[in-house]
Protein backbone atom coordinates (compact mmCIF):
# COMPACT_ATOMS: atom_id res chain seq x y z
CA UNK A 1 0.00 0.00 0.00
CA UNK A 2 1.64 3.25 -1.43
CA UNK A 3 0.41 6.60 0.09
CA UNK A 4 1.45 8.94 -2.26
CA UNK A 5 1.03 12.98 -1.65
CA UNK A 6 1.44 14.92 -4.77
CA UNK A 7 3.02 18.55 -4.42
CA UNK A 8 3.25 19.11 -7.90
CA UNK A 9 1.92 18.23 -11.22
CA UNK A 10 5.04 17.78 -13.49
CA UNK A 11 5.43 16.71 -16.67
CA UNK A 12 7.62 14.00 -18.50
CA UNK A 13 11.58 13.96 -18.41
CA UNK A 14 13.66 15.06 -20.85
CA UNK A 15 16.73 13.20 -22.13
CA UNK A 16 19.52 15.28 -21.23
CA UNK A 17 21.38 13.94 -24.36
CA UNK A 18 19.25 14.26 -26.90
CA UNK A 19 16.79 16.53 -25.62
CA UNK A 20 14.95 20.15 -27.13
CA UNK A 21 12.24 21.08 -25.11
CA UNK A 22 9.41 20.19 -27.39
CA UNK A 23 5.75 21.66 -27.67
CA UNK A 24 3.23 21.03 -25.71
CA UNK A 25 4.16 20.87 -22.26
CA UNK A 26 1.22 21.56 -20.00
CA UNK A 27 1.57 23.91 -16.54
CA UNK A 28 3.03 22.52 -13.67
CA UNK A 29 0.81 23.41 -10.70
CA UNK A 30 3.50 25.49 -7.91
CA UNK A 31 2.65 24.68 -4.10
CA UNK A 32 3.87 26.19 -1.49
CA UNK A 33 7.08 25.92 0.04
CA UNK A 34 5.36 24.26 3.63
CA UNK A 35 3.33 21.66 1.76
CA UNK A 36 5.90 18.91 1.49
CA UNK A 37 6.97 19.45 5.11
CA UNK A 38 2.99 19.07 6.58
CA UNK A 39 2.80 15.98 4.55
CA UNK A 40 5.90 14.50 6.27
CA UNK A 41 4.82 15.33 9.17
CA UNK A 42 1.93 13.94 8.64
CA UNK A 43 3.20 10.39 7.69
CA UNK A 44 4.94 10.42 10.53
CA UNK A 45 2.16 10.90 12.75
CA UNK A 46 1.19 7.47 11.41
CA UNK A 47 4.00 5.61 12.92
CA UNK A 48 3.16 7.30 16.58
CA UNK A 49 0.66 4.01 17.63
CA UNK A 50 3.55 1.87 16.86
CA UNK A 51 5.73 3.27 19.62
CA UNK A 52 4.73 0.65 21.87
CA UNK A 53 6.51 -2.24 19.69
CA UNK A 54 10.33 -1.50 21.42
CA UNK A 55 12.08 -3.53 18.03
CA UNK A 56 10.19 -1.74 16.00
CA UNK A 57 11.37 1.89 16.91
CA UNK A 58 14.22 1.29 19.19
CA UNK A 59 15.66 -0.71 15.72
CA UNK A 60 14.27 2.84 14.00
CA UNK A 61 16.37 5.32 11.57
CA UNK A 62 15.11 8.47 10.84
CA UNK A 63 17.74 10.18 7.89
CA UNK A 64 17.75 13.25 6.10
CA UNK A 65 19.79 13.54 3.08
CA UNK A 66 21.08 16.73 1.77
CA UNK A 67 21.90 17.72 -2.03
CA UNK A 68 22.58 20.98 -3.25
CA UNK A 69 22.96 20.53 -6.95
CA UNK A 70 24.15 22.90 -9.83
CA UNK A 71 23.26 21.51 -13.65
CA UNK A 72 24.55 24.03 -16.40
CA UNK A 73 24.65 22.54 -20.39
CA UNK A 74 25.69 24.33 -23.10
CA UNK A 75 24.46 23.09 -26.66
CA UNK A 76 27.04 23.23 -29.27
CA UNK A 77 25.97 23.65 -32.86
CA UNK A 78 24.01 24.90 -35.61
CA UNK A 79 21.01 22.18 -34.95
CA UNK A 80 20.44 22.86 -31.18
CA UNK A 81 17.01 23.94 -30.10
CA UNK A 82 18.61 25.59 -27.30
CA UNK A 83 21.84 27.17 -26.24
CA UNK A 84 21.94 26.51 -22.75
CA UNK A 85 19.97 24.99 -20.24
CA UNK A 86 20.27 24.05 -16.43
CA UNK A 87 19.72 25.00 -12.76
CA UNK A 88 20.57 25.42 -9.21
CA UNK A 89 18.65 23.76 -6.66
CA UNK A 90 18.27 22.36 -3.30
CA UNK A 91 16.67 18.85 -2.16
CA UNK A 92 16.05 17.61 0.57
CA UNK A 93 15.13 13.33 1.07
CA UNK A 94 13.94 12.08 4.46
CA UNK A 95 13.90 8.79 5.07
CA UNK A 96 11.88 7.13 7.92
CA UNK A 97 13.20 2.83 8.21
CA UNK A 98 11.83 0.87 11.10
CA UNK A 99 12.40 -1.87 12.65
CA UNK A 100 10.36 -5.10 13.04
CA UNK A 101 7.95 -6.16 15.75
CA UNK A 102 8.63 -9.53 17.50
CA UNK A 103 7.51 -13.02 16.49
CA UNK A 104 8.06 -15.28 13.64
CA UNK A 105 6.13 -13.65 11.30
CA UNK A 106 7.79 -9.59 11.69
CA UNK A 107 5.83 -6.15 10.78
CA UNK A 108 7.34 -3.25 9.68
CA UNK A 109 6.82 0.49 8.23
CA UNK A 110 9.04 2.92 6.32
CA UNK A 111 8.46 6.04 5.20
CA UNK A 112 9.50 8.55 2.68
CA UNK A 113 9.53 12.52 1.92
CA UNK A 114 11.16 14.20 -0.86
CA UNK A 115 11.57 18.07 -1.39
CA UNK A 116 13.33 20.02 -3.84
CA UNK A 117 13.48 24.33 -3.94
CA UNK A 118 14.85 26.12 -7.11
CA UNK A 119 17.50 28.76 -6.30
CA UNK A 120 17.86 29.71 -9.46
CA UNK A 121 17.45 28.42 -13.55
CA UNK A 122 14.85 30.45 -14.99
CA UNK A 123 14.60 32.44 -17.31
CA UNK A 124 14.30 30.24 -20.65
CA UNK A 125 17.30 27.79 -19.23
CA UNK A 126 15.15 24.47 -19.13
CA UNK A 127 13.80 22.05 -19.91
CA UNK A 128 17.14 20.81 -17.90
CA UNK A 129 16.14 16.52 -16.67
CA UNK A 130 16.91 17.80 -13.16
CA UNK A 131 13.60 19.69 -12.20
CA UNK A 132 9.90 20.29 -13.65
CA UNK A 133 9.78 22.48 -16.34
CA UNK A 134 6.71 24.86 -16.49
CA UNK A 135 5.98 25.65 -20.37
CA UNK A 136 3.50 28.41 -19.61
CA UNK A 137 6.00 30.29 -17.37
CA UNK A 138 9.04 29.52 -19.20
CA UNK A 139 11.15 27.97 -16.40
CA UNK A 140 11.59 25.21 -13.84
CA UNK A 141 9.18 25.14 -11.55
CA UNK A 142 10.06 26.61 -8.47
CA UNK A 143 9.26 23.39 -5.99
CA UNK A 144 7.74 20.58 -6.05
CA UNK A 145 7.59 16.90 -4.10
CA UNK A 146 6.39 13.85 -2.95
CA UNK A 147 5.92 11.22 -0.09
CA UNK A 148 5.02 7.64 0.06
CA UNK A 149 5.08 4.81 2.61
CA UNK A 150 6.47 1.12 2.33
CA UNK A 151 4.99 -1.97 4.38
CA UNK A 152 7.12 -4.87 5.20
CA UNK A 153 6.76 -8.32 6.25
CA UNK A 154 9.70 -10.83 7.12
CA UNK A 155 9.93 -14.08 8.14
CA UNK A 156 13.19 -15.25 8.33
CA UNK A 157 15.27 -14.49 5.61
CA UNK A 158 12.36 -13.57 3.42
CA UNK A 159 10.84 -9.63 3.24
CA UNK A 160 7.77 -9.03 1.37
CA UNK A 161 7.40 -4.86 1.05
CA UNK A 162 4.41 -3.18 -0.40
CA UNK A 163 4.50 0.72 -1.18
CA UNK A 164 7.60 2.63 -2.34
CA UNK A 165 10.98 1.43 -3.97
CA UNK A 166 14.11 1.98 -4.83
CA UNK A 167 15.29 -1.18 -6.68
CA UNK A 168 18.95 -1.50 -8.47
CA UNK A 169 17.96 -4.46 -10.62
CA UNK A 170 18.84 -5.33 -13.68
CA UNK A 171 14.86 -5.57 -15.32
CA UNK A 172 14.42 -2.25 -12.43
CA UNK A 173 16.91 0.52 -11.76
CA UNK A 174 16.03 3.61 -9.23
CA UNK A 175 17.86 7.19 -10.85
CA UNK A 176 19.33 9.03 -7.97
CA UNK A 177 21.48 10.80 -10.83
CA UNK A 178 19.72 14.39 -10.08
CA UNK A 179 17.96 15.99 -7.70
CA UNK A 180 15.03 13.48 -6.57
CA UNK A 181 15.31 10.34 -6.89
CA UNK A 182 13.01 8.19 -9.45
CA UNK A 183 10.75 5.20 -7.09
CA UNK A 184 8.89 2.30 -8.19
CA UNK A 185 5.46 1.67 -6.62
CA UNK A 186 4.03 -2.03 -6.21
CA UNK A 187 5.54 -5.17 -4.53
CA UNK A 188 8.47 -7.09 -3.67
CA UNK A 189 9.48 -9.96 -2.30
CA UNK A 190 13.20 -11.11 -1.48
CA UNK A 191 14.72 -13.98 -0.08
CA UNK A 192 17.99 -15.98 1.10
CA UNK A 193 16.87 -18.56 2.72
CA UNK A 194 19.30 -20.76 0.62
CA UNK A 195 22.87 -20.31 1.20
CA UNK A 196 24.97 -18.13 -1.38
CA UNK A 197 21.56 -17.58 -3.59
CA UNK A 198 19.63 -14.45 -3.76
CA UNK A 199 16.35 -14.36 -4.84
CA UNK A 200 13.78 -11.17 -5.88
CA UNK A 201 10.30 -11.18 -7.61
CA UNK A 202 7.43 -8.84 -7.68
CA UNK A 203 5.63 -6.16 -9.61
CA UNK A 204 5.49 -2.66 -9.78
CA UNK A 205 2.43 -1.19 -11.78
CA UNK A 206 3.81 2.87 -11.29
CA UNK A 207 7.11 4.92 -11.51
CA UNK A 208 7.79 8.46 -10.36
CA UNK A 209 10.83 9.94 -12.21
CA UNK A 210 13.19 12.08 -11.47
CA UNK A 211 11.20 15.34 -12.94
CA UNK A 212 7.83 14.17 -11.36
CA UNK A 213 5.57 14.36 -8.28
CA UNK A 214 3.50 12.22 -10.52
CA UNK A 215 2.96 8.26 -10.43
CA UNK A 216 2.68 7.46 -13.63
CA UNK A 217 2.64 3.86 -15.23
CA UNK A 218 5.41 2.35 -16.41
CA UNK A 219 5.73 3.21 -20.41
CA UNK A 220 8.42 2.80 -22.75
CA UNK A 221 10.47 5.88 -23.54
CA UNK A 222 10.91 6.64 -26.40
CA UNK A 223 11.89 10.50 -27.16
CA UNK A 224 10.88 13.52 -25.13
CA UNK A 225 7.21 13.61 -25.21
CA UNK A 226 7.22 10.61 -27.54
CA UNK A 227 3.97 8.52 -27.73
CA UNK A 228 2.67 7.11 -24.92
CA UNK A 229 1.42 3.51 -24.32
CA UNK A 230 1.00 2.51 -20.89
CA UNK A 231 1.31 -0.74 -19.35
CA UNK A 232 -0.60 -2.20 -16.39
CA UNK A 233 2.34 -3.27 -14.45
CA UNK A 234 6.42 -4.53 -15.13
CA UNK A 235 6.40 -7.89 -13.66
CA UNK A 236 9.75 -9.35 -12.88
CA UNK A 237 11.88 -12.08 -10.84
CA UNK A 238 15.60 -13.45 -10.79
CA UNK A 239 18.05 -13.89 -8.48
CA UNK A 240 22.26 -14.10 -7.75
CA UNK A 241 24.12 -17.69 -6.93
CA UNK A 242 27.86 -17.04 -5.69
CA UNK A 243 29.64 -19.98 -6.44
CA UNK A 244 32.61 -18.51 -4.99
CA UNK A 245 34.23 -15.51 -3.65
CA UNK A 246 35.51 -14.98 -6.84
CA UNK A 247 32.97 -16.19 -8.92
CA UNK A 248 28.88 -15.16 -9.08
CA UNK A 249 26.41 -14.97 -11.97
CA UNK A 250 22.76 -13.53 -12.12
CA UNK A 251 19.87 -14.46 -14.12
CA UNK A 252 16.38 -12.04 -14.73
CA UNK A 253 13.48 -12.00 -16.27
CA UNK A 254 11.01 -8.68 -16.17
CA UNK A 255 7.90 -8.26 -18.55
CA UNK A 256 6.28 -4.87 -18.77
CA UNK A 257 2.86 -6.22 -19.95
CA UNK A 258 2.10 -5.87 -23.66
CA UNK A 259 5.19 -4.19 -24.65
CA UNK A 260 8.34 -6.02 -24.07
CA UNK A 261 10.11 -9.14 -22.31
CA UNK A 262 13.42 -8.83 -20.88
CA UNK A 263 16.11 -11.72 -20.57
CA UNK A 264 19.38 -11.22 -18.43
CA UNK A 265 22.72 -12.66 -18.01
CA UNK A 266 25.09 -11.90 -16.25
CA UNK A 267 28.54 -13.34 -14.76
CA UNK A 268 31.31 -11.25 -12.63
CA UNK A 269 34.43 -13.11 -12.02
CA UNK A 270 37.39 -11.57 -9.86
CA UNK A 271 40.90 -12.95 -9.71
CA UNK A 272 43.98 -12.34 -7.75
CA UNK A 273 47.29 -11.72 -10.40
CA UNK A 274 50.94 -11.53 -9.16
CA UNK A 275 52.39 -8.20 -7.81
CA UNK A 276 49.42 -6.74 -6.15
CA UNK A 277 47.13 -6.99 -9.46
CA UNK A 278 43.52 -7.58 -9.66
CA UNK A 279 41.10 -7.82 -11.96
CA UNK A 280 37.50 -8.13 -12.33
CA UNK A 281 35.82 -9.16 -15.66
CA UNK A 282 31.61 -8.16 -16.02
CA UNK A 283 29.67 -10.12 -18.86
CA UNK A 284 26.28 -9.04 -19.48
CA UNK A 285 23.80 -9.55 -22.07
CA UNK A 286 20.35 -8.40 -22.50
CA UNK A 287 17.72 -10.04 -24.99
CA UNK A 288 14.36 -8.00 -25.15
CA UNK A 289 11.55 -8.70 -27.40
CA UNK A 290 8.20 -7.92 -28.40
CA UNK A 291 5.31 -9.31 -25.28
CA UNK A 292 1.12 -9.58 -25.53
CA UNK A 293 -0.08 -6.70 -27.94
CA UNK A 294 2.60 -4.68 -28.64
CA UNK A 295 1.71 -1.22 -27.86
CA UNK A 296 5.58 -0.05 -29.57
CA UNK A 297 5.07 -2.79 -32.25
CA UNK A 298 8.01 -5.25 -32.85
CA UNK A 299 10.95 -4.78 -30.44
CA UNK A 300 14.18 -6.78 -31.61
CA UNK A 301 17.55 -5.93 -29.51
CA UNK A 302 19.93 -8.43 -28.04
CA UNK A 303 22.84 -5.95 -26.09
CA UNK A 304 26.15 -7.60 -25.33
CA UNK A 305 28.30 -6.41 -22.61
CA UNK A 306 32.11 -7.12 -21.03
CA UNK A 307 33.59 -5.02 -18.41
CA UNK A 308 37.20 -5.60 -17.51
CA UNK A 309 38.86 -3.01 -14.24
CA UNK A 310 42.40 -3.73 -13.75
CA UNK A 311 43.51 -2.81 -10.18
CA UNK A 312 46.79 -1.90 -8.83
CA UNK A 313 46.96 0.34 -5.37
CA UNK A 314 45.35 3.94 -6.13
CA UNK A 315 44.70 2.99 -9.82
CA UNK A 316 42.06 1.34 -12.06
CA UNK A 317 42.19 0.56 -15.36
CA UNK A 318 39.38 -0.31 -17.05
CA UNK A 319 38.05 -1.38 -20.45
CA UNK A 320 34.73 -1.85 -22.06
CA UNK A 321 32.63 -3.27 -25.16
CA UNK A 322 29.15 -3.25 -25.79
CA UNK A 323 26.93 -4.50 -28.43
CA UNK A 324 23.25 -3.44 -30.14
CA UNK A 325 22.09 -6.42 -32.15
CA UNK A 326 18.64 -6.49 -33.26
CA UNK A 327 16.58 -3.66 -34.98
CA UNK A 328 15.96 -1.81 -31.92
CA UNK A 329 17.56 0.16 -29.54
CA UNK A 330 17.55 -1.28 -25.83
CA UNK A 331 13.96 -0.09 -24.41
CA UNK A 332 14.60 1.91 -21.49
CA UNK A 333 11.22 3.03 -19.25
CA UNK A 334 9.63 6.72 -18.08
CA UNK A 335 11.74 9.14 -18.54
CA UNK A 336 14.76 7.69 -19.82
CA UNK A 337 15.03 5.11 -16.18
CA UNK A 338 18.74 4.63 -16.16
CA UNK A 339 20.14 0.86 -16.93
CA UNK A 340 23.59 0.99 -15.14
CA UNK A 341 23.63 -3.11 -16.20
CA UNK A 342 24.69 -1.61 -19.18
CA UNK A 343 28.50 -1.66 -19.43
CA UNK A 344 28.37 1.71 -21.04
CA UNK A 345 25.49 3.46 -19.44
CA UNK A 346 26.53 7.14 -19.81
CA UNK A 347 25.02 10.54 -20.73
CA UNK A 348 24.23 9.00 -24.38
CA UNK A 349 23.89 5.75 -22.81
CA UNK A 350 24.97 4.40 -26.20
CA UNK A 351 21.90 2.15 -26.44
CA UNK A 352 20.71 3.07 -30.19
CA UNK A 353 20.09 0.58 -32.65
CA UNK A 354 22.98 -1.61 -34.08
CA UNK A 355 25.57 0.59 -32.13
CA UNK A 356 28.82 -0.54 -31.45
CA UNK A 357 30.66 1.10 -28.20
CA UNK A 358 33.55 0.74 -26.26
CA UNK A 359 35.28 2.79 -23.12
CA UNK A 360 38.17 3.52 -21.43
CA UNK A 361 38.51 4.34 -18.14
CA UNK A 362 40.73 5.65 -15.36
CA UNK A 363 40.43 5.53 -11.50
CA UNK A 364 42.49 6.84 -8.81
CA UNK A 365 42.08 7.32 -5.16
CA UNK A 366 44.05 9.38 -3.55
CA UNK A 367 44.21 8.09 -0.10
CA UNK A 368 47.58 7.12 -1.40
CA UNK A 369 48.86 10.14 -1.56
CA UNK A 370 47.38 11.38 1.89
CA UNK A 371 44.35 12.41 0.63
CA UNK A 372 41.39 10.05 1.74
CA UNK A 373 37.90 10.39 0.72
CA UNK A 374 39.59 12.07 -2.70
CA UNK A 375 38.85 10.56 -6.18
CA UNK A 376 39.25 10.99 -9.63
CA UNK A 377 37.15 8.87 -12.58
CA UNK A 378 37.79 9.73 -16.42
CA UNK A 379 36.76 8.07 -19.25
CA UNK A 380 36.25 7.95 -22.95
CA UNK A 381 33.26 6.21 -24.78
CA UNK A 382 32.55 6.07 -28.14
CA UNK A 383 29.62 4.04 -30.52
CA UNK A 384 29.53 4.10 -34.23
CA UNK A 385 27.58 2.15 -36.65
CA UNK A 386 24.41 3.62 -35.35
CA UNK A 387 21.43 2.24 -37.83
CA UNK A 388 18.93 5.53 -39.04
CA UNK A 389 15.73 4.99 -40.70
CA UNK A 390 15.47 4.98 -44.22
CA UNK A 391 18.24 4.95 -46.23
CA UNK A 392 20.14 7.32 -44.17
CA UNK A 393 23.68 6.61 -43.40
CA UNK A 394 25.16 4.86 -40.06
CA UNK A 395 25.93 7.78 -37.67
CA UNK A 396 28.34 7.94 -34.58
CA UNK A 397 28.73 9.74 -31.06
CA UNK A 398 31.03 10.42 -28.24
CA UNK A 399 31.00 10.93 -24.97
CA UNK A 400 34.47 12.30 -21.96
CA UNK A 401 33.92 12.24 -18.84
CA UNK A 402 35.58 13.54 -16.11
CA UNK A 403 34.58 13.01 -12.21
CA UNK A 404 36.23 14.71 -8.94
CA UNK A 405 35.07 13.75 -5.75
CA UNK A 406 35.86 14.39 -2.09
CA UNK A 407 34.39 12.99 1.00
CA UNK A 408 35.04 14.73 4.56
CA UNK A 409 36.87 11.85 6.40
CA UNK A 410 36.65 13.48 10.33
CA UNK A 411 35.59 16.42 12.61
CA UNK A 412 32.26 18.05 12.76
CA UNK A 413 31.92 17.94 8.85
CA UNK A 414 32.55 14.15 8.29
CA UNK A 415 30.58 12.74 5.50
CA UNK A 416 30.10 15.89 3.55
CA UNK A 417 30.35 15.38 0.57
CA UNK A 418 31.78 17.59 -2.87
CA UNK A 419 31.45 16.71 -6.35
CA UNK A 420 32.23 17.82 -9.89
CA UNK A 421 31.25 16.36 -13.08
CA UNK A 422 31.94 17.62 -16.67
CA UNK A 423 30.75 15.76 -19.63
CA UNK A 424 31.56 16.51 -23.09
CA UNK A 425 29.61 14.95 -25.55
CA UNK A 426 29.17 14.74 -29.59
CA UNK A 427 26.49 13.15 -31.97
CA UNK A 428 27.15 13.32 -35.30
CA UNK A 429 23.39 13.48 -36.34
CA UNK A 430 22.85 15.82 -33.59
CA UNK A 431 23.48 18.48 -30.90
CA UNK A 432 26.72 18.30 -29.14
CA UNK A 433 26.77 19.28 -25.62
CA UNK A 434 29.37 20.28 -22.46
CA UNK A 435 27.81 19.98 -18.89
CA UNK A 436 28.59 20.99 -15.85
CA UNK A 437 27.20 19.66 -12.30
CA UNK A 438 28.44 20.58 -8.99
CA UNK A 439 26.93 18.48 -6.45
CA UNK A 440 27.10 18.66 -2.39
CA UNK A 441 25.51 16.36 -0.17
CA UNK A 442 25.27 15.36 3.53
CA UNK A 443 23.33 12.91 5.45
CA UNK A 444 22.10 13.96 9.20
CA UNK A 445 21.03 10.64 11.21
CA UNK A 446 18.72 11.91 13.68
CA UNK A 447 18.31 9.04 15.23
Amino acid sequence: MAVTVTTSVATAPVDASRAAPPAGLRRAQRPGALAPCIQAASLFVLLAPLAAHADLIGDSQLNLGLRNFYLDRDFRGDAAPISRAGSWSQGFDLRFTSGYTEGPLQFGLDASAQYAYRLDGGGGRGPDTVLPYDRSEGEQVRDYGRAALTAKVRHSKTELTVGEHRPMLPVAFFDDSRQLASTFHGIQITSKEIDSLSLTAGRFNEIATRESADHEKPYLFTRPFGPRHPSDGLNFAGGTYTFSPKLSATYFYGQLEDIYQQHYLGLTHNASLANGYSLKTDLRYYDNSTDGDALYGEIDNHTYGLLSSLKKGAHTFSLGYQRMLGDSGFPTLNGFTPQPHLVNWSALAFIRPNESSWQLRYDYDFAAQGLPGLRLMTRYLRGSGIKRAGNLSDSSESERDLYLSYVVQSGPLKGLGFGWLNIDAKVQHGSDFNENRLITTYTWKLW
